[in-house]
């Protein structure tokens, strides 16, 4: 019969040591993350529309347009990740935040499914994104709508109503010269610069809601046609102004100024495109490219004038 011997303490405690140590690791086993590829999660279904046209997030061709056209740029997830993102300047847009700065609605809020086919057929001026024209009208409207599958903001919110745009006034060189004077008020100048090339004292700090470097608009080199990141109409800035473009610095301004200051303002903004023929180009010209200055009067006193803008090169000024 065999004799039973005592363990060595040695053995004891290495047993006991590595008992120890198969715990704490099946502890911590127990709280890492599910490591390693995922499956695809089914994203809820949902629907655009633009006017009579309804458009479908599950239709097996918006998902071909996708994958083939925006996917390269915006990722196969929608979260700007695409294989081309790493050499893009400014970033795609990451659709997963739901934060968009071409809008008709008041900052915050989500853009109507208008807004996301107006972007999709006009693009991004000075960016990555072009406009796709070729697209048919219903293959926008499904893309709004798989768009809209990558984000939960979609199924919990609505998009909010468009802001109201009250019609134009009349383009007088009294405009120009008050929208100078909000310029200037207003701290425009700061980030676009005086001549609104873009070079203002806070332009190099800039970053967009992602903390990427972003550019202040360059009105004074925009081309001839006066595109620009949202639009191409006087209507397009007013929207800019009262609205803001959500994810960058620019805010809105909605709670500061009156819509008849915001027209103003546009007014000024176009005399800065120096390449684009327009009306209000063609008054300044008249006036001889000086813009007077604004004379306030607050309880019917006259106020002293703000100091003047030194208006763009090739504007008459020399």
């Amino acid at each position: 019969m065999n004799e039973l011997r005592p363990m060595p303490l040695v053995k004891i405690v290495a047993s006991l040591v590595l008992s120890a140590a198969f715990t704490v690791a099946g502890s911590a086993q127990d709280q890492a993350p599910d490591v390693g590829p995922h499956p695809n999660v089914g994203r809820s279904q949902m629907e655009s529309q633009i006017g009579g046209i309804v458009g479908h997030s599950d239709s097996g061709r918006v998902k071909y347009d996708y994958v083939r056209y925006c996917a390269g740029c915006h990722g196969t997830r929608g979260d700007g990740n695409g294989e081309n993102a790493a050499w893009l300047d400014p970033k795609p847009r990451d659709f997963t935040m739901a934060t968009f700065k071409c809008r008709s609605t008041p900052t915050g809020m989500l853009p109507t499914d208008e807004d996301l086919f107006n972007t999709i057929g006009r693009g991004l001026v000075n960016s990555n994104m072009p406009p796709w024209n070729t697209f048919t009208r219903q293959q926008k409207a499904d893309l709004v709508a798989y768009i809209k599958t990558f984000s939960p903001r979609w199924q919990k919110e609505k998009p909010g109503d468009p802001i109201p745009i009250p019609p134009e006034p009349p383009i007088t060189i009294e405009s120009i010269s008050h929208g100078k004077y909000l310029f200037t008020k207003l701290e425009c100048w700061k980030c676009h610069g005086p001549q609104g090339r873009g070079d203002g004292p806070s332009a190099s700090t800039l970053t967009d809601s992602k903390d990427q470097p972003i550019r202040p608009y360059d009105f004074a080199e925009s081309s001839k046609d006066s595109r620009f990141k949202c639009g191409t109409t006087n209507r397009d800035l007013y929207k800019i102004f009262m609205t803001g473009l959500d994810g960058t610095p620019m805010p809105s301004y909605a709670d500061i100024i009156k819509p008849a200051d915001a027209w103003d303002l546009v007014h000024f903004l176009r005399v800065l495109q120096v390449h684009r023929p327009g009306r209000e180009n063609e008054i300044l010209a008249a006036a001889h490219g000086e813009i007077p200055p604004y004379v306030e009067k607050p309880d019917g006193q006259k106020s002293q004038a703000q100091p003047a803008i030194r208006p763009p090169s090739g504007m008459g000024s020399e």
